[in-house]
């Protein structure tokens, strides 16, 4: 109890974290009602929904994880308010916009402001601060992240958030949403395993051989620095001469859009990170272990196999993590030249100044990449152990 009360000394991120919190409440809009998808809108602030329970509940609750970040030493206490005022945040948003969306109506349109958005990234530091501050091991962080995921699905579930705008564009588009995900998901995970397989030999071989391995990583370097705009549209042209003259290459799919030059690029941009980081990981294998295998008998297959890739492996799921988060992201862009994935719903937005299906597109991708790094990190810690 004496610990959970102790005050602590006031931190530049809590003082940080707590200004934007003020700053977002009180001069960007909570929500803005909307007669329909591409209206403008009337913007609310937070400070204007006060005469909804739900509202006030919401305001004493931030000010209480305020005084928490700011004052109390307890991370585990601090966790817990901080949580309460995370699901208070969403369910006040769904709340209030039922409360404002005309009773059977359907084209109306409630979103959420840079207010809502501020409030959810500062809490949501809150938490992994506290979460952090815990030390949780890494299969306690999975656990947490499965734990809030739960808790995020409940209120989808619930049917509390259906009145806002993004689930309103979800339940028009919902067979649609599931199959474009399904695209996201094989085209990033499948970049990522097709670049696994060319790039980690390709590291060893770098490793072995030195005067090859400057040539090639900056070969690979130099891809990166093409926009991937660009590397998309430069595909398009050799890929659909391919098609065209060759039908073994049409049969297998190989077009100059769709998801062939959309794969291709995504591996040549994630070849560096794997290549890169299977090199640094052999190089940091202590050589004495080394001469002490070879010392014993070890053939250069065995020791590789056996001592230097198993050492070297928590590097290398560092860089495989780096393919993973920036093909999720890059996978949005090859929307554009017809690859599919959460993309699609943001470029159709943005054409047709439909915000709300921007957020369908960039939610769950911004949630697939943060969930995918944090599972990878704590892959990575597990392998390194608690030494680490």
């Amino acid at each position: 109890m004496a610990e959970t009360l102790a005050v602590r000394t006031l931190d530049r991120l809590g003082v940080v974290l707590v200004l934007a919190g003020i700053a977002g409440a009180g001069l960007l809009p909570f929500i803005y009602v909307k007669a329909n998808r591409i209206a403008s809108g009337k913007p609310m602030l937070l400070t204007q929904l006060l005469n909804q329970p739900s509202a006030i509940a919401l305001t004493l609750l931030l000010v209480l994880t305020a005084f928490a970040v700011l004052f109390l030493e307890n991370a585990r206490v601090r966790l817990a308010i901080s949580t309460l005022c995370l699901a208070a945040l969403i369910a006040t948003m769904g709340v209030v916009a039922t409360a404002f969306t005309p009773e059977g109506s359907t084209v109306a349109r409630m979103t959420p402001g840079g207010g809502f958005w501020v409030l959810l990234a500062v809490t949501a530091l809150v938490v992994s601060d506290a979460l952090v501050k815990i030390r949780l091991t890494p299969w306690m962080r999975i656990a947490a992240l499965a734990l809030y995921a739960c808790l995020f699905v409940l209120f989808l579930r619930s049917g509390l958030l259906d009145s806002l705008s993004i689930m309103r564009e979800y339940a028009n588009r919902g067979d649609q949403f599931w199959s474009e995900a399904l695209t996201h998901v094989k085209l990033a995970f499948g970049s990522l395993a097709i670049s696994v397989l060319i790039g980690m030999p390709l590291g060893i071989i770098c490793f072995w051989v030195p005067k090859l391995r400057s040539a090639l990583l900056q070969g690979l370097s130099l891809i990166q620095t093409i926009p991937s705009l660009a590397l998309f549209g430069l595909l398009m042209l050799p890929l659909g001469y391919l098609a065209t003259h060759v039908p073994l290459a049409a049969a297998l799919g190989v077009s100059g859009i769709g998801a062939a030059p959309a794969l291709i690029a995504l591996v040549l941009y994630s070849l560096l990170p794997v290549v890169a980081n299977t090199v640094v990981g052999l190089e940091g294998v202590d050589p004495a272990v080394r001469d002490a295998a070879s010392g014993m008998g070890l053939t250069r297959q065995q020791i590789l196999t056996g001592i230097d890739l198993p050492l070297a492996l928590p590097v290398i799921i560092t860089g495989i993590r780096i393919v993973l988060v920036q093909s999720i992201g890059l996978v949005t862009v090859a929307a554009l030249i017809g690859g599919g994935g959460f993309g699609v719903f943001i470029f159709q937005g943005l054409g047709q100044t439909a915000m709300d299906l921007v957020l369908l597109g960039a939610v769950p991708t911004v949630i697939f990449a943060f969930s995918s790094a944090v599972i990878l990190d704590a892959v990575v810690d597990s392998i390194r152990g608690p030494a680490a």
